[in-house]
């Protein structure tokens, strides 16, 4: 219970992003499932700490020599 409300914050968060930034930008993303996508599922999964140092990994590799493909959540 206490999980769920330390990261609701967070993922309120990234559906902002999603739901009024990402669609004023081109969809470039390298990955799937997309960043905010993954953002959500590792802090559901892994919770505030490690869903969180995952999804910084994942947006830091987010560049023209970074990876692609499908990439789940561990």
């Amino acid at each position: 219970m206490l999980k769920k409300m330390l990261i609701y914050p967070f993922i309120i968060l990234v559906k902002c992003y999603q739901n009024f930034i990402s669609p004023l930008t081109p969809a470039t993303c390298r990955y799937t499932p997309t960043c905010s996508n993954y953002t959500i599922a590792a802090l559901q999964k892994h919770g505030l700490f490690k869903g969180g140092w995952l999804a910084l990994k994942r947006i830091f590799s987010c560049h023209p020599w970074g990876g692609s493909g499908y990439d789940p959540v561990p």
